[in-house]
């Protein structure tokens, strides 16, 4: 028997593992400076958010341009 892998599953699995890891990365990082209190006190998860999503758009810019 000859088994093929179904690329769009594969596709979506991979996009909501990153996805899930962005969260994973935005929630442990907000729960440490939290505790260390190094986040100003009108901050919330939203800003914690948007410095995650930062840094991810930088990963993802450096890789295109390092190809």
């Amino acid at each position: 028997m000859r088994f093929e892998q179904n690329r769009v599953i594969s596709r979506w699995g991979e996009k909501l593992g990153y996805l899930f890891a962005y969260f994973l990365f935005t929630t442990i990082l907000y729960f440490v400076l939290a505790f260390l209190n190094k986040i100003p006190k009108s901050w919330t998860y939203f800003h914690i958010m948007g410095i995650a999503l930062l840094i991810a758009l930088a990963g993802i810019i450096i890789k295109r341009l390092l190809k």
